[in-house]
């Protein structure tokens, strides 16, 4: 199956130009799932208002929190798990890509500035220039993904969770992936956590949740 698709592919473009239009393919195609999910993750950040003031209330009572968060996201039509479902029906889709680019077919068979597709640089030490590129671009994007998403935990003004700061280092893991990975999988790294970042970026300013989600429940009770 990988053969095939990375054979067909490599007809397209070269095997480093098709292996970005394709992941960014399969972003498109994802696309409906990453509004569903910001839509989700902006809807739960409307009540992270009130959350603070049931965390504040009955903090020392687990029961009467999670009874509590519970009727609030159900006055308000928001599912506990807004966000997460959407996020992980993207998986299977970029799995798929995921094994495109670390299973041989001819697509690792290209090179990009001399180097093959294939490499591995952790080990061998080979093709560092054209690696370090790689590795300062992911970092690059890394640092904007931790900093937005910083600015975002604190427009929210909801309880920050535990081992916040640690989180927002995940995304220089990409860096330390694409230095075992062939270097196939570091390009489709670069330009999957960089059409991620741009792509919520634009959907958290582009939807606009409806009047009810977050304020239903506290223009009730006041």
């Amino acid at each position: 199956m990988f053969h095939a698709l990375g054979s067909a592919l490599a007809g397209i473009a070269t095997p480093a130009l098709a292996i970005v239009l394709f992941t960014a393919a399969v972003r498109l195609l994802t696309h409906p799932l990453s509004r569903a999910a910001v839509r989700g993750e902006k809807a739960r950040a409307a009540l992270a208002p009130e959350i603070r003031e049931l965390t504040d209330r009955y903090g020392k009572d687990e029961a009467k929190l999670r009874e509590k968060t519970l009727e609030l996201y159900r006055e308000n039509g928001t599912p506990l798990f807004a966000g997460c479902l959407p996020a992980l029906a993207q998986a299977p889709f970029l799995i798929l890509v995921y094994r495109l680019v670390t299973t041989p077919n001819p697509l690792l068979d290209g090179t990009l500035l001399g180097a093959p597709l294939g490499a591995r640089w952790f080990g061998t030490w080979t093709h560092t220039p054209v690696f370090l590129g790689l590795f300062a671009l992911l970092a690059v994007v890394a640092f904007a993904t931790s900093r937005w998403q910083a600015a975002v935990a604190a427009r929210s003004g909801g309880p920050q969770p535990p081992f916040a700061g640690l989180l927002r280092l995940l995304p220089f893991g990409t860096v330390l992936v694409a230095a075992v990975l062939p270097l196939a999988a570091g390009i489709y790294l670069a330009v999957g956590i960089t059409w991620s970042l741009l792509e919520r970026a634009f959907l958290y300013r582009a939807i606009q949740l409806p009047p009810r989600a977050g304020s239903s429940a506290r223009t009730r009770r006041t």
